[in-house]
């Protein structure tokens, strides 16, 4: 089994514990029903529930799982394969509903699944640079960080749905830096057990990630799950790619009828994506409604 396999494995299971955790903080979350609490108080409440806090530590587990497979693959790789947590999700939120997974569901897993392997396999992500000069981020920081800030200040302006899709965007934004970041990360930690608290990449994956994770609480919190699922699972990956090839210099080895193919099944991913993390959000909001 080659470092490929080996990444393309990790990622699986890294999709499976985000699938998990997920499903779990979805559900802690969205049944805090008073939407005055502020982030400490609402953080506060969240950890004394303990289906809460489990998927906090799956998360966790995902996220070292994706550093795994991150320091064998590039991130077009690795950050192509977690998409399919919706899929895995699938049986866990059925389950926690008390309902079946409908054939309906199952086709657009069956079809995101499909698209997925067209793009690992004829895309062929070639790694690139293990991480970027300060320069390469500053400019990242110019270009993402007004357009993060914007959508925040809009969403404090205008609340409801659009809030709800706002924070998610900005929350996987984040999180698709988080990736990259990760990717330097790893690759410092390798060149020796100290390198790593010397470079700059720790500290900013550590904010990165308190961000991302605080955003996404907030948007869960800001509307409808349907609202804030959809984008958070469409934009990561997305933000994730851009910054795998423009960061890192990361390639898709394929031929012109291969690109053809590829943006057809990023086009099929992105819908499929949209249409199981609807399902996904309305079912959990209807089963926390109740409560």
């Amino acid at each position: 089994m080659d470092q490929l396999d080996i990444a393309a494995l990790l990622a699986l299971g890294s999709a499976l514990c985000v699938a998990i955790g997920d499903v779990l903080q979805q559900r802690a979350t969205h049944r805090i029903a008073d939407p005055s609490l502020r982030l400490p108080q609402l953080f506060a409440k969240l950890a004394r529930i303990r289906r809460w806090r489990l998927g906090v530590l799956i998360l966790v587990l995902s996220i070292a799982l994706q550093a795994a497979a991150l320091n064998r693959g590039s991130v077009l790789l690795v950050q192509a394969l977690p998409v399919l947590s919706l899929l895995f999700a699938l049986p866990i939120s059925a389950r926690l509903a008390g309902r079946r997974v409908t054939p309906r569901e199952w086709i657009w897993g069956v079809v995101l699944t499909a698209a997925v392997t067209v793009i690992v396999t004829v895309g062929n992500p070639q790694s690139g640079r293990a991480y970027a000069s300060l320069q390469t981020w500053a400019v990242v920081v110019a270009v993402l960080g007004p357009l993060l800030i914007a959508s925040v200040v809009a969403a404090r302006i205008w609340g409801g749905a659009l809030a709800a899709v706002l924070f998610a965007f900005v929350s996987g934004a984040l999180w698709g830096v988080f990736a990259v970041l990760t990717k330097g990360a790893v690759h410092r930690l390798s060149d020796g057990g100290w390198a790593v608290f010397g470079s700059a990449e720790l500290y900013a994956w550590i904010l990165v990630a308190v961000g991302g994770f605080i955003w996404e609480q907030s948007a869960f919190r800001a509307g409808s799950l349907t609202a804030s699922m959809p984008t958070l699972e469409v934009s990561q990956p997305v933000v994730a790619a851009l910054l795998g090839v423009v960061v890192l210099g990361e390639t898709l080895s394929t031929s012109h009828t291969g690109m053809v193919a590829l943006v057809a099944a990023v086009v099929v991913v992105t819908a499929a994506t949209v249409e199981l993390a609807r399902v996904d959000a309305a079912v959990t909001t209807e089963r926390a409604a109740p409560a």
